[in-house]
């Protein structure tokens, strides 16, 4: 009950910036690592259920992309249940439809059982983790909340490179449904997570204990005849800025994860080896493990914060450049250069995204807008890597391929860069440009 509370109500609760914000800190970062590479590390998987199951890549690669459509798909329904139970219980349950998911998966004895226990019901756990551990770290964070983002979107490349390790060990050693089941267990982490995220309260003035007493008698018979909160503000649509955010990332999405789908492949295609193909995953993901945090950093500095929709702009040009020059790339040599480029804008983007949305709604408006945003997300998610593919069967050709996903978050930093124009006529919400500049330290 305190939970919903103070999910409702945390306007005058002062964001510690520190304290037990760590903690929550962590657990944001290992739910982040999760909800993003587990999807790319359960791939692993992928050639024993083929031979189990005799159906064909394209089968299998669905179990990921249902995987992250629920991640996605299922925002609003996120920001329902924490706009009505709170983040830590939401998450505590989460955490077990994730491992409950994954035990079920090793039982299976069709693909279709595996969509349905791995895809959905595991889909559902993690999102029910990841949205509201991203609302916990927006209340315990201000000021230092650029590189508490930065930081904890750095779980996902750290998560990547120990779950695809750890899921080839298990592979070789147990099988898929061996790997399956401890898997599940290691998912029950989330329910450690979810425990961490306490909700914040505000200091209590010093009264006496009836005084105390009845005060909360006084305030439950108030909360009985006042109306309820809205469990899914729809409001954030009357924001342009939150509009004009909204369309950028879901064209963004369109592009941003193609490179990372197709790039050992194009790889292959140029005549190296498979391992030596599969390095240039691990080069990318090192160097987005380092990206993200200094990202951070540079985004929480006085000159930068106010101008963070711009930085997030600059993010975006820069990976959709390293985009359209990678599609020229005729060796291995130079697909390396691409992908350290890459990675330093990728990590750039996974690092400011949610700083962005958090500066132009709010802390009161985030756990809805996140749910709308994730939404549209969704469809983008499910269009652009298969549309990709599509481009890919017809041309034979994978520059065309990078050209586009170039061209889509290119596109999506020129539509960003219309909120500024937007703002100066007064189209977004009064007082957000002073709600910055507050959180910057200049006031």
């Amino acid at each position: 009950m305190g939970g919903v509370a103070v999910d409702e109500g945390t306007e005058g609760v002062k964001a510690p910036d520190g304290g037990w914000g760590w903690a929550v800190l962590a657990g944001c970062f290992v739910i982040t690592g999760f909800s993003y590479a587990f999807p790319k590390a359960v791939s692993v998987f992928f050639k024993e259920l083929i031979l189990e199951f005799g159906v064909g890549y394209s089968d299998t690669a669905w179990i990921s992309s249902i995987l992250l459509a629920m991640l996605y798909g299922t925002g609003p329904l996120c920001s329902v249940l924490v706009n009505r139970f709170g983040c830590r219980p939401v998450m505590m349950v989460g955490g077990l439809f994730a491992s409950l998911g994954m035990i079920l998966a090793s039982f299976s004895t069709s693909i279709i059982h595996i969509y349905l226990s791995t895809g959905v019901i595991t889909g559902l756990g993690l999102a029910l983790n990841f949205q509201p551990s991203l609302i916990m770290l927006n209340r315990y964070f201000s000021e230092k909340r650029p590189l508490a983002n930065g930081l904890s979107a750095a779980g996902s490349p750290v998560a990547l490179c120990c779950l695809s390790p750890l899921g080839q060990v298990l592979q070789y050693q147990y099988g898929w449904r061996g790997g399956f089941l401890i898997l599940g267990g290691v998912l029950l982490n989330c329910c450690v997570c979810g425990a961490l995220m306490k909700p914040l309260v505000a200091p209590k003035t010093v009264q006496a204990e009836d005084m105390e007493q009845e005060e909360v008698k006084r305030t439950q018979a108030a909360d009985m005849k006042k109306p309820k909160g809205k469990l899914l503000d729809f409001s954030v649509f009357k924001d342009c800025g939150f509009v004009i955010y909204t369309v950028a990332a879901s064209i963004m999405v369109l592009g941003l994860f193609v490179p990372p789908v197709f790039v050992v492949s194009y790889a292959k295609e140029l005549g190296n080896e498979d391992t030596k193909s599969a390095l240039l995953l691990t080069i990318l993901g090192f160097i987005d493990i380092f990206a993200r945090p200094t990202c951070g950093v540079i985004a929480g500095l006085k000159w930068v914060r106010p101008r963070c929709v711009y930085f997030f702009s600059f993010a975006l040009i820069f990976n959709g450049v390293t985009d359209l020059v990678g599609s020229q790339a005729k060796d291995y040599a130079s697909l390396v250069v691409f992908c350290i480029f890459f990675g330093i804008s990728y990590g750039m983007v996974g690092a400011l995204q949610f700083e962005v949305l958090m500066a132009i709604v709010g802390t009161a408006k985030f756990s809805s807008a996140i749910g709308l945003v994730l939404l549209m997300e969704a469809i983008a998610v499910l269009v652009g890597p298969p549309g990709a593919g599509r481009l890919l069967d017809a041309t034979k050709n994978y520059m065309f391929v990078f050209l586009l996903a170039g061209s889509e978050v290119v596109l999506s930093a020129v539509v960003l860069a219309t909120y500024r124009r937007v703002q100066s006529k007064g189209g977004t919400r009064e007082g957000q440009v002073v709600d910055m500049a507050k959180e910057a330290g200049n006031e």
